[in-house]
């Protein structure tokens, strides 16, 4: 059976818990304080137990400590909706739901610290790939003279070392790779500088919030040994820390908003740092006391010696006002959303930078949601905006049974984000493009000197919810190397995973039929290069899906997968070259118990010979896990 890490969730689960009124408990006679399972069956199944895509599922919350619900609703992202809950209640809730006895023995930690005094002194010619597209142009491209692998040598890469995340049954953060290190962030609110051969531990630090995003190196004054690391937490924090020894130089937030997030890393260009922001208020909005929605999304520029705002602007223009009442009398505001999830793209020849947003939240719809924006570098001034779905105003509330939505917009539109950074590319005709695939299950290409005029598209997929293209795509000089999700759900098979998760008792799991893919595009026409199908399913209740962002080195391509596979593929033709199940459970170097899991959200990172991959990103149906990887040809 495999482990899984059974500590502090943080996001990925709290976001979720209990969005269903929970702030409305304490009020409600009809629920005794002291029954756990009523509380949750009353408040929370609806979304847990089928009715949310992205709510984890039941049997994952059981996996969560008592503390650690305590803490989510107390302290974490779900202090906002449980603020109407009696302390009763929210220890019921949280002794029902968990699994885990109280006290949990904490296994051995940070036992393969590097010698020290090692020293951190970059070299220009040294391998690395430093946030999250390798490039400012977003790329997700290595070339072979950082890469340090060919084409040829990926059938013969083994694993070398594993290093298990301590308190976390999550792994999300791309890690980054500059100076012989490794630089990532985890769920449980570490920060890790790591040893690229050998994943010995330099150091290790605290945040406020859980980190996300990938890390960007950069050269800065005051910093010991004149290099600091830039990074975003998921409350809306950016951080700049001594690259040498992990010592805070500044921390900035971005936005007072208590849902606010910061996902996609920061683009470090012309000494600032482009940092887009989110949040989790498409959730909130689930809540029917809410008052949905008030959180805009921006993008600012930060001096980089010293965090301070140079500009920002803010996704939406106009200022959230009130627009009606729901059903129960609740103000509703808006406009709201279009939130920047990915890591923006800069143009320093043309004095623009670059950004993809999501979707709106509320009544009345924008014409900057689920668009390409392209900022004045200097000022912050939006030059254009090319939208690419329009009136997708959206929140989880949309996905409760009819009878229980008062919060979801008018226009319900169908949730198209683009999570994934717009690739600004060179065409074989001298033109220039943006590229970047939405959760609409299309892939766009517009002009970005042609105020964002589209060039083509390309459905690859149905789209939906957590369909589409997810969190990214490479490209070389010839083609756009996409993934596609589109995970669906289905009623379970017999002994599969049944029980496991549920639709009002019908038990469910991931569809092993529906979903997956990759594809190579012309960039220059959107036409098909070619196509290589999920291979399949063999394990009970996988999904084919293709969430993760694409990397590409010459001549192959790699991909992973919602099932635990991370593959490499032949860019040529799209043959399958590698194929390795992270899965399992795996002895660390760290001596941290760990496991692998789903792959989503950050993709594989190449460099010096080395490939690394965090396992276990997970949502409803599957499978959690706290595992980074280091594969090397022979493991040598």
């Amino acid at each position: 059976m495999i482990l899984r890490a059974r500590h502090n969730l943080a996001l990925a689960l709290v976001a979720f818990f209990s969005i269903a009124g929970a702030a409305t408990l304490a009020q409600n006679s009809s629920v005794a304080p002291s029954d756990g399972q009523k509380l949750y069956q009353t408040r929370c199944a609806s979304c847990h137990e089928g009715q949310v895509d992205r709510a984890p599922a039941r049997a994952a919350l059981g996996e969560l400590p008592q503390v650690e619900i305590r803490n989510a609703l107390l302290n974490g992202n779900m202090k906002q909706q449980a603020a109407g809950l009696a302390p009763a209640e929210i220890e019921a809730i949280a002794k029902y739901l968990s699994t885990i006895a109280p006290a949990q023995p904490q296994g051995p930690v940070d036992t393969n610290l590097c010698l020290s005094g090692t020293p951190f002194n970059p070299r220009a010619d040294q391998p690395r790939w430093n946030g999250w597209g390798v490039d400012v142009a977003q790329h997700r491209f290595q070339p072979a003279v950082m890469a340090g692998l060919t084409a040829g040598d990926i059938p013969r890469l083994k694993l070398k070392w594993a290093l298990g995340y301590e308190d976390a049954n999550q792994a999300y953060a791309q890690p980054t790779v500059f100076g012989g290190r490794i630089f990532v962030g985890s769920v449980a609110r570490h920060v890790y500088s790591l040893d690229a051969r050998t994943g010995c531990i330099h150091w290790k630090i605290d945040t406020e919030s859980p980190v996300r995003t990938a890390i960007t190196i950069g050269q800065q004054t005051g910093a010991a040994n004149g290099w600091a690391a830039y990074f975003g937490d998921q409350h809306g924090n950016v951080y700049a820390v001594e690259a040498s020894t992990g010592k805070i130089l500044w921390k900035t937030s971005l936005d007072p908003h208590p849902d606010v997030h910061v996902t996609g890393a920061p683009t470090l260009a012309g000494g600032r740092l482009y940092v887009g922001v989110s949040s989790l208020e498409e959730v909130s909005g689930a809540d029917a006391k809410y008052e949905c929605c008030k959180f805009r999304g921006s993008l600012s520029a930060l001096d980089a010696p010293t965090g301070k705002v140079v500009w920002k602007t803010y996704t939406i223009s106009e200022a959230p006002h009130p627009v009606g009442k729901n059903s129960r009398g609740v103000q509703l505001w808006g406009p709201s959303g279009a939130g920047i999830w990915s890591s923006p793209t800069a143009d320093l020849a043309h004095h623009v930078v670059y950004a993809t947003t999501g979707d709106n939240y509320s009544d009345p719809p924008t014409d900057t949601s689920d668009a390409f924006l392209a900022f004045d570098i200097d000022t912050g001034k939006l030059v254009w905006s090319s939208q690419t779905t329009h009136r997708d105003s959206y929140n989880i509330d949309c996905d409760l049974p009819g009878e229980k939505q008062v919060n979801c917009p008018q226009s319900k539109g169908p949730d198209f984000d683009f999570g994934s950074s717009a690739i600004l590319v060179d065409l074989p005709s001298g033109r220039r493009a943006l590229v970047a695939g939405a959760k609409s299950g299309v892939v766009y290409a517009v002009d970005p000197d042609a105020q964002g005029k589209l060039l083509w598209q390309r459905r690859i997929g149905q789209g939906g919810t957590l369909g589409g293209v997810q969190w990214g795509s490479a490209a070389d000089q010839r083609n756009i190397y996409v993934a596609l999700s589109d995970v669906q759900r289905r009623a379970a098979s017999a002994g599969s995973h049944a029980g496991r998760d549920s639709v009002y008792g019908v038990p469910y799991e991931l569809d092993p039929k529906i979903g997956g893919g990759l594809w190579a595009l012309n960039l220059a026409t959107g036409d098909v290069v070619w196509h290589t199908p999920h291979p399949g399913c063999a394990k009970p209740g996988c999904s084919p899906a293709q969430s993760a962002a694409v990397t590409a080195i010459p001549g192959a391509v790699f991909s992973g997968g919602v099932d635990g596979h991370l593959r490499a593929y032949s860019a040529s033709d799209g043959r399958i070259l590698w194929d390795y199940d992270t899965e399992h459970d795996y002895v660390t170097v760290n001596g941290v118990k760990a496991s692998g899991g789903s792959l989503d959200e950050s993709g594989a990172v190449i460099a010096g010979g080395m490939l690394y991959v965090n396992s276990g990103y997970f949502f409803q149906g599957s499978t959690a896990g706290n595992v980074l990887l280091a594969f090397s040809v022979d493991g040598k």
